[in-house]
């Protein structure tokens, strides 16, 4: 059986190749609800842009600065990224994003519902506004 709580400390968290290419270190899950991860930049890196199949995210900026490109229909914006900032990727949002030149980017994410560890075509590459370094 599953124990009812789930407590994982960031730097017992493994670091794994998300699909764009960034550095991720999944923490928590309440299996059906969502998950929790930690994703990473180093400066000057852009990720691949991608198109989740079936998940969802908020992310929120607690380190650095980078840009992010989100397209969903006709509608295309870019922000500019920094701690406190706080955004979403609807499903079937196209996205990409980078760290500034000078320093990493450093963000937390939940997905819902959580990320699928088992699915490899979750996140499809996609044509984004940038080259990635990945």
């Amino acid at each position: 059986m599953r124990e009812p709580f789930e407590t994982v400390a960031l730097g017992a968290a493994p670091v794994v190749a998300a699909p764009d290419g960034s550095a991720v270190r999944p923490l928590c899950v309440i299996p059906g609800a969502g998950s929790f991860a930690n994703f990473r930049l180093d400066a000057g890196e852009v990720a691949k842009a991608v198109v989740h199949r079936t998940v969802q995210e908020i992310w929120y900026v607690v380190g650095g600065a980078g840009t992010m490109w989100r397209r969903a229909g006709d509608i295309t914006e870019t922000v500019d990224l920094y701690p406190g900032v706080c955004v979403t990727i609807p499903l079937g949002t196209h996205f990409q994003f980078r760290a500034a030149v000078a320093e990493p980017l450093e963000v937390v994410a939940a997905t819902m519902p959580p990320w699928p560890v088992d699915s490899p075509d979750e996140a499809t590459v996609v044509t984004g506004p940038w080259k990635p370094t990945f």
